[in-house]
């Protein structure tokens, strides 16, 4: 199997188990007299199945991205953190940028005037460059992801 397809299962199951747990919460009580449209108990011991299968395969794939190498010969884990530093930048950046934004609308000469203290071009900029790296980080991993194979 390959990387790529053991992250896709990982999705797979992710959604399936809170699926489960969701039906678990909607069948563990009901009014007296009632019967549940499925038996909570049967619930609770296939999220049990699916979250040992999800976490064996999460084990599998942290170990598979702390020995592999992308094709530029990086450590996968190492490329995946990177990403992770580059996402937290731009998500600094932008929320900076955002925040300069503050209508300034003022209905007398007394009210408060709010003056910008950052280049906002300047941020926009740097959170343009990270987005180029982000893209070019993601296509190492998208890549590498379908040429490894899955410890």
């Amino acid at each position: 199997m390959k990387l790529a397809e053991a992250l896709l299962l990982r999705s797979d199951l992710q959604t399936k188990l809170a699926s489960l747990q969701q039906r678990i919460n909607q069948n563990v009580l009901v009014q007296e007299g009632d019967q549940p449209s499925e038996d909570p108990n049967v619930l609770l011991n296939e999220a049990f199945q699916v979250n040992t299968e999800l976490h064996h395969l999460i084990q599998r794939i942290h170990a598979t991205n702390a020995q592999a190498k992308t094709s530029n010969g990086r450590i996968l884990l190492a490329v995946l953190n990177e990403r992770d530093a580059l996402i937290s930048q731009h998500r600094i950046l932008q929320q900076a940028i955002d925040h300069s934004r503050r209508d300034n609308a003022r209905y007398s000469s007394s009210e408060i005037r709010w003056i910008k203290v950052i280049t906002v071009s300047d941020l926009q900029k740097q959170a343009d460059e990270i987005s180029a790296q982000l893209r070019q980080n993601n296509l190492d991993i998208q890549a590498s992801n379908w040429q490894i194979d899955l410890i």
